[in-house]
């Protein structure tokens, strides 16, 4: 399905072909109602899932931002592969409503790129989409990746697929569904940045934790508080650190497990996660997860793993751990609670 946003009535007419179409024409229609609000689902990931009242206005502004930023166009190209049921792929829709874009519309699946044969001016995807699309990345002008960290080892791949491509942008984002989708991106080619850019009108500082603070009065009438430990470099510009209640406490050391993940994927291509499970004498015993379907490279992970650079033997995990898939939410981030209780029931 193709929807032209500058004749939006003439494309509401092209009948569904399957249920993922019916979601999307199903937005534009409340979208287009007299509600002032419309309702967006949490992922979860890092507690129960929610529904949220979004007001449209507010979603709004959040589009303005991203359109402005990225330079997009009336009449430009779009692809939306994420879910519906998300703030990620309801503010793909919000966007061509507000800058006049034409947009494919593609059910979410691993290879996104696959049914697409031109150019495309913005695009959206999770990690996972990227790294089963990293031959076809040429084709859009503007991606932005996000719902999960981008791996040092896809940042890799990333490079070498678009060695050629030097007019292809990409950007990791950060964002929650309550700040209506990302307030600062980090560009990932065709150079490599280390800090977030903050869009405009955003205001953070952070609390005793160095726990991130954002006010961005047009997004969410709310300072809001979150978990996420970062190092804020100036007005503009922050770090992403690691999450205050990922925060692992062994033995009295406080450990950071997205530290010890972003350390280890620069080794390692396998995903990893680093938890800390109940211990007798420690408290906390410091675990590594790695998912691995093929066991041939199980005692050349545990190597890698041995031999990297730690910070100090208190960030070396107790043991390392391997199982086939690690869970992940719908949207396909992996879900730390959902593998803790994987691992409590198998009484690992």
């Amino acid at each position: 399905m193709n929807l032209d946003f500058s004749k939006i009535e003439t494309s509401l007419n092209i009948l569904p072909n399957n249920d993922f179409e019916e979601k999307v024409q199903q937005f534009i229609h409340d979208w287009r109602s007299n509600l002032t609000t419309v309702t967006v689902q949490t992922s979860g990931s890092t507690g129960t899932p929610k529904i949220l009242e979004i007001e449209k206005q507010r979603m709004l502004h959040s589009a303005r931002k991203t359109c402005d930023f990225l330079n997009l166009k009336p009449g430009d190209t779009a692809l939306l592969c994420l879910p519906v049921e998300y703030i990620s792929g309801k503010m793909m829709l919000v966007r061509a409503f507000v800058r006049q874009l034409t947009i494919d519309i593609v059910p979410p699946s691993l290879s996104p790129l696959s049914q697409v044969d031109h150019e495309i001016d913005f695009c959206a995807m999770t990690p996972l989409q990227v790294e089963h699309s990293l031959s076809q990345l040429h084709w859009i002008k503007n991606l932005i990746i996000g719902g999960a960290a981008v791996s040092e080892d896809l940042k890799r791949k990333i490079h070498n697929a678009l060695k050629d491509y030097p007019t292809t942008k990409i950007y990791e984002t950060y964002g929650m569904s309550e700040t209506l989708s990302h307030i600062g991106l980090k560009k990932i080619h065709p150079v490599q940045e280390n800090y977030f850019q903050l869009l405009e009108g955003i205001e953070i500082s952070t609390d005793n934790r160095n726990c991130l603070k954002i006010s961005a009065p047009e997004l969410n009438p709310e300072t809001l508080q979150t978990n996420d430990i970062v190092e804020i470099i100036n007005k503009k510009q922050f770090r992403f650190v690691g999450r205050a209640d990922h925060i692992i406490n062994s033995g009295g050391v406080k450990i950071s497990p997205e530290e010890l993940e972003h350390l280890a994927k620069k080794e390692i291509a396998e995903e990893i996660v680093f938890l800390g499970i109940p211990d007798a004498e420690l408290g906390q015993k410091l675990i590594a997860v790695i998912e691995l379907q093929n066991l041939d490279r199980k005692e050349h992970l545990i190597d890698i793993i041995q031999h990297l650079e730690f910070k100090n033997k208190h960030h070396r995990p107790k043991e390392i751990i391997f199982i086939p898939n690690i869970p992940r939410t719908p949207n396909g981030k992996v879900s730390r609670l959902a593998l803790m209780k994987e691992l409590q029931n198998n009484k690992i």
